[in-house]
């Protein structure tokens, strides 16, 4: 390509990533060699320049800023991938990208590229905001995409099966897994770009096999493998509101596409979620699952869960993010954040704990800069995916239609497969 898309980023998602630190040393932190025979050291996050050492400081070791939130970072500056390992330049197909039936070398090439490193990226399509035509790129190895139910953020239908990202531009969303809060997941997601602005909206994937690896190297990630993880979710009723969506985080009839609070429910616990109801219809759900997921393709658990679940979600959500955090699920109202993740034995995460979360996938995350056209396809479990807040200016614009790949019934983890 023309111009790398590492480069166009280093131009753009950098300076962001400077600016919104999750793990940073001081100039006067201990060198690594130093805090490797250390047992208590405090890393906090503090302004400095990008470091390769802020990310070979064991995640044991690591712990939050005093107040204030957890910003995530979501790479180093360097990709854990090989741009020729994922992209693929489609300026010799441009012409038959329309068609009914895309050219059986670019599947092929498609299929082989997504089946060895569970992404891929079409760029170059000339296919501008056409995102029907996006649309046949992104399903070339779904069978069965599936339709969005029973999901957290409110989600639009732009065209036929492909949706809105249902989330505002100001807020930075955190590394995370689609629905794994759960029963039925996905296995993949494709992400359409109808309209870019060079510099602004930059998504990020994590490399999920690494971050596994990394995690379980950790005194967190081991008490993630034995105690599993407990999602708590809030939905609010439509007719409460008014229909206003202003400062809500989703209403249940946007979620789950049905209008009585019995539909929903029924519903929700064929999900596997456990239901109870407060004052004004405010449903509250509940899912017990393991942390980890088994890929059968690796033959191996691979992480499932981020701090996306959780009320640090909304440190940045307008009209939500001044709530306080919810404190217990008997008794969660509107008033408060609408999530909660605990560990599987309704223990709280620590401070600490949420950060190490965030700061493993940030370690092995890496960009995809935008430009209209642009086709995404990555497997849920090989890889998280995220993105910083954003602010566009008169006349910039950024959209992205997500599809969603196969659905799956979720397993968690299993015996022998670590």
């Amino acid at each position: 390509m023309a111009t790398s898309l590492l480069a166009r980023v280093a131009r753009s998602a950098l300076p962001l990533a400077r600016q919104a630190r999750s793990v940073t040393t001081t100039p006067h932190s201990p060198s690594l060699a130093a805090v490797a025979n250390q047992q208590h050291v405090d890393f906090e996050a503090t302004p400095s320049e990008l470091s390769d050492q802020t990310f070979s400081i064991p995640l044991d070791l690591l712990r939050a800023p005093a107040s204030g939130a957890i910003v995530p970072e979501f790479w180093t500056g360097q990709s854990p991938l090989n741009e020729t390992d994922y992209v693929i330049d489609c300026a010799t197909f441009q012409r038959d990208l329309r068609a009914d039936t895309l050219p059986a070398a670019l599947v092929a090439e498609g299929k082989a590229k997504y089946h060895a490193t569970g992404a891929l990226l079409f760029t170059n399509t000339n296919l501008g905001d056409d995102l029907a035509a996006m649309r046949r790129l992104a399903v070339i190895n779904m069978d069965d995409p599936m339709k969005y139910e029973g999901g957290a953020n409110s989600r639009g239908e732009i065209v036929q099966n492909v949706f809105d990202t249902g989330a505002p531009a100001s807020a930075h969303l955190h590394y995370h897994h689609e629905m794994a809060y759960v029963g039925e997941s996905t296995k993949s997601l494709g992400f359409c770009c109808s309209h870019a602005t060079e510099g602004k909206g930059t998504s990020f994937l994590s490399d999920n096999v690494k971050v596994t690896d990394e995690l379980l190297n950790s005194a967190f990630g081991q008490k993630l493998k034995e105690k599993g993880i407990c999602y708590v979710r809030c939905l609010t009723d439509r007719e409460e509101f008014g229909g206003n969506m202003e400062g809500v985080y989703n209403h249940w009839q946007q979620s789950f596409g049905v209008e009585t609070p019995e539909e929903a429910e029924a519903l929700a616990k064929s999900k596997g979620l456990e239901v109870e109801w407060g004052p004004g219809r405010y449903m509250r759900t509940k899912y017990y699952v393991s942390a980890f997921e088994y890929f059968p393709q690796l033959d191996r658990n691979l992480l499932y869960s981020s701090v996306a679940d959780d009320g640090m979600w909304f440190d940045a959500w307008p009209g939500v993010s001044h709530l306080p955090e919810m404190q217990s699920f008997e008794t969660a109202t509107p008033a408060e954040k609408p999530l909660k993740l605990t560990f599987g034995d309704d223990t709280p995460m620590t401070r600490d704990e949420l950060y190490q979360f965030v700061n493993v996938y940030d370690r092995f995350g890496f960009p995809i800069e935008w430009a209209a056209g642009d086709v995404a396809i990555f497997c849920n479990y090989r890889f998280a995916h995220g993105r910083p807040a954003y602010e566009l200016g008169p006349g910039e614009q950024r959209q992205i239609g997500v599809v969603l790949g196969d659905m799956f019934d979720r397993v968690g983890s299993l015996d022998g497969k670590w």
